[in-house]
């Protein structure tokens, strides 16, 4: 995989169950609980190198979250930025990487993903 690929959609869902029916049902993707402590996150494998995920939320816009794969999470953050975006801080998944919500020019919302499994 190479930089700017999508890695990780999530669907942020009224109810869980009813999403994880819906996604099932046309793609025919097979969700497992994610593992994560007190949290209902619910992913799925659609190929090796693209995970999607649903789980319960009251903040949704309407819109998938995507997930764009980078080298470097720092440096691209500060690219984001230089270029007229906007960042957050990027946020630990213990063992499995970084990620950073970002806006770019526009005001679209998007992620940024560095995988680094020695995370901790």
């Amino acid at each position: 995989m190479k930089s700017g690929e999508i890695v990780h959609v999530e669907f942020p869902s009224v109810d869980a169950d009813r999403a994880q029916k819906f996604w099932s049902g046309l793609f025919g993707w097979s969700f497992k609980d994610s593992g994560m402590p007190d949290m209902d996150y619910r992913m799925a494998r659609v190929n090796e190198d693209l995970g999607v995920a649903v789980f319960p939320s009251d903040d949704r816009s309407g819109y998938p979250n995507y997930y764009f794969l980078v080298d470097d999470i720092e440096a691209s953050l500060a690219k984001v930025r230089e270029l007229g975006g906007k960042t957050e801080d990027k946020v630990l998944v213990p063992k499995i990487g970084w990620f950073a919500p970002c806006k770019d020019s526009e005001g679209n919302v998007f992620r940024l993903f560095q995988g680094d499994l020695a995370a901790a």
